[in-house]
């Protein structure tokens, strides 16, 4: 993917939620396979030059480990991994559906910008869940993991391979500064679509607003789990999607091709608020259920105190594991 000259990498992390997640690492709750590119000590002793499987090379991959053999017989590029080498690759899916469109916010000073905000100007609960995704890929990176990006609606609709290489941070935020927002979600399809592409385990970051169907995130979930894979789930709203505090008549327009209604909201807000707790909790239990990290997010709260409670609680988790074996 080509890298846009425009695009300004430092006005996507501000600096104090830098300094608000640089104390933390973003550890997995399980052994995943991989090479060895980051911090994270394997759970095999004594087993350093065992040879385990081999698996293809992706841009970034340290090239001391390409299997010279494999390449003369079958002109294609394998990694060798070892069964005491392990690393944590995470993968960032990022919901660019309609709904993500949304925003009450106006968009902040000094901010980079994407699709969204720019077209309307406001903090778009994309542009949220961008912000939190670029800022916990840096420390991703700054240890030396894969990281890698799928940006979905209905399908995915850019997909950027792991990798631990330098540019790989730029490459994120190019791709999610410039991508449209629109259609609708459909995240049991894109999870499949994204299992396609990776066959090792990873950490699943999921940032959306899960609009969907209750079963379809059930779904989505539990391929996660049959996969062993990690997630953690950030359900990205607006503040005014939270409390629902509009009080005047007026055209209210489904972002998803719903359809555009005249409503009086006072008359719908109690019945409105109780569809959503309702969802929300069915959301979390549903995460909860499947052993995985739920985060609601508040678009109108800055990303750095909510992401680092979210990696303190996941750091007492992994400790509090490892001192009951």
């Amino acid at each position: 993917m080509a890298e846009s000259s425009t695009v300004r990498g430092e006005e996507y992390l501000a600096p104090e939620t830098l300094a608000q997640l640089s104390p933390f690492e973003l550890r997995a709750k399980m052994i995943v396979e991989g090479v060895m590119s980051g911090m994270h000590r394997s759970p095999y002793q004594g087993m350093a030059v065992e040879f385990a499987e081999h698996r293809q090379y992706v841009p970034g991959d340290d090239i001391k480990h390409l299997d010279w053999k494999v390449f003369g017989r079958s002109d294609k590029l394998y990694i060798k991994q070892y069964q005491q080498e392990t690393n944590l690759d995470v993968i960032f899916l990022v919901d660019a559906s309609g709904s993500m469109n949304f925003g009450t916010l106006n968009a902040k000073a000094g901010w980079g910008g994407t699709e969204a905000s720019r077209e309307k100007n406001k903090w778009t609960k994309f542009d949220h869940a961008t912000a939190s995704a670029v800022a916990m890929a840096y420390v991703c990176l700054h240890q030396q993991d894969r990281v890698g990006l799928a940006i979905f609606a209905d399908e995915v609709k850019v997909f950027v391979p792991r990798s631990s290489a330098q540019a790989q941070w730029r490459r994120i935020v190019n791709a999610l500064s410039g991508q449209p927002v629109k259609e609708q979600t459909n995240l049991a399809k894109v999870i499949d679509q994204v299992l396609a592409k990776i066959r090792n385990r990873a950490l699943f970051v999921i940032l959306s607003d899960l609009f969907d169907d209750v079963e379809s995130i059930r779904q989505a979930l539990a391929r996660l789990r049959h996969r062993r894979h990690d997630v953690i789930l950030l359900q990205t709203l607006d503040k005014e999607e939270l409390n629902f505090s509009f009080s005047q008549p007026a055209p209210f327009e489904g972002l998803e091709n719903e359809g555009r209604l005249r409503i009086d909201p006072r008359a719908l807000r109690e019945a409105y608020l109780e569809a959503l707790v309702k969802h929300l909790e069915q959301v979390n239990k549903i995460a909860l259920g499947f052993g995985f990290d739920y985060q609601r997010l508040d678009t109108h709260e800055s990303v750095g105190p909510a992401l680092a409670y979210l990696l303190a609680r996941r750091h007492i988790h992994i400790k509090r594991n490892k001192v009951g074996r």
